[in-house]
């Protein structure tokens, strides 16, 4: 087979282009929790797309209902007209996901991907309130339009829009000043000054787990009293899903431990299953005030993706699933906790929930020289945070105990490296 030269994407493909730089090989093949390159090199994933293959590569189930579904010439395009995909995607999700947990959500399809459910969200709780301003939390990040890059922290990717962000006031998440301030008590007291400079918004949007932000876990009582606040002043709460829900934290929904009830839910990644694009908007039934055709999407009718988002949700028919994601997520933080113990060289903490985990590390530059050196040694995980200062292990669900062992053993090996390297040279 011919290698691909890796100079066509430097001078073909625009510079923004980014995750090859951090993986600078060709890769040819995939499979459950493992990647391979051209020269035939094995990677464990403990990246998943993103978030977006929580199941891992080409799935069983999913690819043979997927195939059989394009083989018989089912429809692929349509916008939001019905079909069979849709209809099937829409009655096993109520039934397998949101009956079981006693909710009740209207389904949007607001278009393929994670910033299409966010724009979505905020455009109808703007409209369901009347208000212009929506309350955001310090190191969110939400989409990299311009209404879901307005309740975006990062300052790097804020710049990139060239335009103010208007109408949304920053409030900080929690203990994110330390864990004495009480940050609830400083939003509240915005609300509640009539000098504060705050009008009440018309929603607050947040990930239970930031993702992109450092992979920073709010407390079940910060979720709850937020909740709190927005039921005492009429203000919609907005749970940003995309990257942390379906099973990433231990549970479906993010949100489920914390015994909250959003009024809107934003889902994409791996809402599809197989990695195609599909994203959805839950919506309070009493919220969906929208005309028909006031909001829509070219590609929001993706029959690929209603095939496998459906095939998909036959994993949480069965109780063991979720137990075995929860039972593997202790070992993974332990794992953690012990690199920490170990090497105080690395200066770090063990942040994050469920298969959302990582260690943040007080050293300039020392997580990025840690996934790198695990890539070499065939890992694929990447960082997060302000300062890519946090390592984060994202394994796909359906991992077993041999791929996380064999991940541990390389990611440990990566630090001790990192270290060496890092340490100044005895005259």
């Amino acid at each position: 087979m011919k290698q691909t030269d890796m100079n066509i994407f430097a001078q073909l493909e625009s510079e923004v282009r980014s995750y090859c730089r951090s993986f600078p090989t060709v890769f040819t093949k995939a499979k459950g929790y493992k990647m391979w390159d051209e020269a035939g090199k094995e990677y464990l994933d403990f990246f998943s797309g993103a978030g977006a293959l929580n199941y891992g590569h080409n799935e069983d189930s999913m690819k043979e209902k997927l195939v059989n579904y394009i083989m018989s010439d089912g429809i692929t395009h349509s916008l939001d007209m019905a079909t069979q995909p849709k209809a099937e995607f829409l009655e096993t999700f109520n039934e397998v996901i949101l009956k079981p947990r006693n909710l009740e959500y209207k389904v949007m399809f607001p278009g393929p991907t994670g910033t299409n459910t966010v724009e979505s969200a905020l455009k109808l709780a703007r409209k369901v309130t009347g208000r212009t301003d929506i309350i955001s939390f310090t190191n969110g990040f939400h989409g990299m339009t311009i209404g879901s890059l307005s309740v975006t922290g990062n300052a790097f990717k804020r710049k990139g829009a060239g335009i103010p962000l208007q109408n949304v006031v920053t409030m900080p998440y929690d203990s994110f000043v330390n864990e004495g301030l009480d940050t609830l008590e400083y939003l509240e007291r915005f609300l509640e000054d009539g000098g504060s400079g705050v009008d009440i918004p018309a929603a607050m949007i947040l990930e239970t787990v930031q993702g992109e932000g450092g992979i920073n876990a709010a407390s079940f009582e910060w979720l709850q009293r937020i909740e709190a606040i927005c039921k005492r002043w009429g203000i919609l709460l907005i749970v940003d899903d995309v990257q942390a829900g379906v099973g990433r934290t231990g549970t479906f929904f993010s949100f489920e431990k914390a015994g909250i009830k959003p009024d809107i839910v934003c889902m994409s990644k791996s809402i599809g299953g197989y990695g195609l694009p599909l994203a959805i908007t839950l919506i309070r039934p009493d919220l969906d005030i929208w005309a028909p055709g006031e909001h829509n999407g070219t590609f929001r009718g993706n029959n690929h993706a209603f095939v496998t988002a459906t095939a998909a949700l036959e994993f949480w028919k069965d109780p063991e699933f979720e137990h075995n994601i929860q039972k593997r997520s202790e070992r993974i933080y332990s794992f953690l906790e012990s690199i920490v113990e170990k090497y105080p060289e690395v200066k770090g903490e063990v942040r994050g929930r469920g298969y959302m985990v990582g260690i943040g590390s007080e050293v300039e530059g020392l997580s990025e020289k840690i996934a790198a050196e695990a890539f070499n040694r065939g890992l694929i995980m990447e960082t997060s945070g302000p300062k890519d200062e946090v390592f984060k292990l994202f394994p796909p669900l359906i991992i077993d105990d041999a791929g996380l062992e064999a991940g541990f053993e390389i990611i440990e090996a990566s630090v001790k490296t990192a270290l060496e390297a890092a340490e100044p040279v005895a005259n």
